[in-house]
Parts: C-alpha cells; sequence; structure tokens
C-alpha cells in the first residue's frame, strides 16, 4: 500500500492530474465520524473532499472511481489504511493512505485545522 504525508499532498495531486485523462480534481477521501469532521477539517483546495465514514465505506464505495486517484484521510493514519487496503481489494488503481492523519494535516500543511 502506498502512503504519502500531508506535506507530499501537492507532489501527489500534480503527478495525479497529470497520468489522469479525466477533468475532474483527484479525490481526498475523509473516512472520519461526522463529529470529528465537525471538529477539523481540511480545506478542498486542488482536490474534491469526500466525506465517507468508515463504516459506511462498504456500501457506499461504489460512488467513487476506480481508476480516478484517492487519497484516504483519517485522524492518525490507522483507518484510511484499512480504507485503502479495502479499495485496492475492491480493484481501486491508485489509491493512496495519507500517513499520520488530520493529526499530520495540521502540523504540516495547516496549522489552522484544529487537533484534537
Amino acid at each position: 500500500m502506498m502512503s504519502i504525508h500531508p506535506a507530499q499532498l501537492n507532489d501527489w495531486l500534480a503527478s495525479a492530474q497529470q497520468e489522469g485523462s479525466s477533468e475532474r480534481l483527484p479525490v481526498v477521501l475523509d473516512v472520519r465520524e461526522p463529529w470529528e469532521l465537525q471538529t477539523a477539517s481540511v480545506k478542498p483546495e486542488g482536490f474534491e473532499l469526500v466525506a465517507m465514514p468508515m463504516r459506511s465505506v462498504p456500501a457506499r464505495y461504489l460512488e467513487l472511481d476506480r481508476d480516478h486517484p484517492v487519497a484516504c484521510l483519517c485522524h492518525h493514519g490507522a483507518r484510511s489504511a484499512q480504507v485503502v487496503h479495502f479499495l485496492m481489494q475492491q480493484g481501486f488503481t491508485q489509491t493512496v493512505n495519507i500517513h499520520g492523519g488530520i493529526n499530520a494535516w495540521s502540523s504540516e500543511r495547516d496549522p489552522a485545522v484544529p487537533v484534537y
């Protein structure tokens, strides 16, 4: 499973945009719970932000495109790693885990994102 740090997201987004023929932006799939999204959220800059709590992914993953770049995000990176593994088993080809989750996002990308 491929993993990137939040600080590497811009490079991953640029690479994903070049590889894809789609006009759509890459997706950051936030698999945290609704209360967590209310506590701390990221701004969708250069990507489409999709909120899909981990427990709902098996029922909802078909809302995502298997051949479209997807980076999974959670609190510290454990839930998102499980979702990446699941998506890869379902045939997703361009899926990465955001290592360290939103906690690392706050320190590496955007200090305005609250740490909880």
